[in-house]
């Protein structure tokens, strides 16, 4: 049992989804790196390697989110989320990014310049593509910046109740600017409520270490962890709920919490007996791997083939039943000048 808690301990919850997109109700373990094929699935772009995950299901292949935002918590591994929300344990919880997703993107969306957005304010990297550059040309993304930005009269600090977290410590600083991130994301968009409508999809991803932190500060039993914790969790609802509305209902938004990211357990090691040996390419006959586009290509030949075969069977028939002084025209046509002369 303690292996599995430390194994599985981690959680991946859902907090809103539109009707297209289905999430089946259970306690199927995802893989720490098939997150993003889920994200890449739930927006309609294929993935590389088959999902065999049953939590996700097919859904509307007609009609996709227009926008997917995942947030990663760094040091815990469950939120007290709502119970309207869908939650899965992670199974080898490692650092993952949205990367391929990202990509997707570009690559078929090239021309409308979709909101690609990737932050994570602690270690102060942005990423921000297409039109995002312009719509959060004005967010704080370096911790001067941050600072700054909460001591101002419009920040969260007027509105949101500390309980026992502090103004004058840089941990608790650190978790509330994110959570001013979080807010401006959303005040900032609902300013160009107009790139939510358009037809490209647009991707959020941002990564929260401010409560992990304060947990190292003061400790995991804490008053302060118990309230950033708290916190926390309702920031992320009204953002999720801010996120949803401003794309009309078409967008899912998820949360990952994880504890701790373990590494890769896959060690590259070689050793000197085995250097003078000679490597096979193929010990166990094995059949060579081929990409996701075999299928397609496979198809359009085979139908192809099959087409050009129908239709020299079909002129093979029409030339061999042809009647020459009916059908040709070259007979009939001398057979007429015979007759004139």
């Amino acid at each position: 049992v303690c292996l599995f808690l430390g194994v599985c301990g981690d959680e991946f919850s859902v907090l809103r989804s539109p009707q297209s997109v289905v999430f089946r109700d259970g306690s199927w373990p995802i893989p720490g790196e098939r997150i993003p094929d889920v994200a890449a699935l739930s927006m309609g772009f294929s993935v590389e390697d088959d999902l065999s995950w049953p939590g996700l299901a097919v859904g509307d292949l007609f009609h996709r989110p227009r926008a997917t935002v995942l947030v990663t918590v760094k040091g815990v591994d469950k939120l007290a989320l709502p119970v309207k929300g869908i939650s899965y344990p992670i199974e080898n919880a490692v650092p993952f990014s949205l990367d391929s997703v990202a990509n997707a993107i570009h690559t078929l969306f090239s021309e409308e310049t979709p909101v690609v957005l990737q932050l994570a304010p602690s270690e102060e990297r942005v990423y921000m593509v297409g039109k995002a550059n312009s719509v959060f040309e004005d967010l704080s993304v370096t911790l001067r910046q941050l600072r700054n930005r909460l001591f101002q009269d419009n920040s969260i600090l007027s509105s949101l109740p500390l309980n026992s977290l502090s103004r004058n410590n840089e941990v608790d600083l650190l978790f509330l600017s994110e959570l001013q991130v979080l807010h401006d994301i959303a005040s900032l968009l609902s300013r160009h409520k107009h790139l939510a409508k358009d037809h490209s999809p647009d991707l959020y991803s941002l990564e929260l270490a401010g409560l992990e932190e304060v947990g190292k500060r003061y400790g995991e039993d804490s008053q302060q962890f118990k309230d950033a914790s708290q916190i926390l969790v309702d920031s992320l609802q009204k953002f999720a709920d801010e996120m949803f509305n401003l794309y009309s209902g078409n967008a899912v938004v998820e949360v990952v919490a994880v504890k701790a990211f373990n590494s890769p357990l896959m060690r590259k090691t070689r050793s000197i007996l085995q250097s003078s040996e000679s490597k096979k390419e193929n010990p166990y006959n094995l059949a060579y791997p081929y990409n996701y586009n075999y299928s397609v290509i496979f198809n359009i030949i085979l139908w192809m083939m099959i087409g050009l075969a129908l239709a020299v069977i079909v002129i093979s028939y029409n030339l061999w039943n042809m009647d020459p002084g009916y059908d040709s025209i070259i007979y009939r046509m001398t057979n007429q000048k015979i007759r004139m002369d």
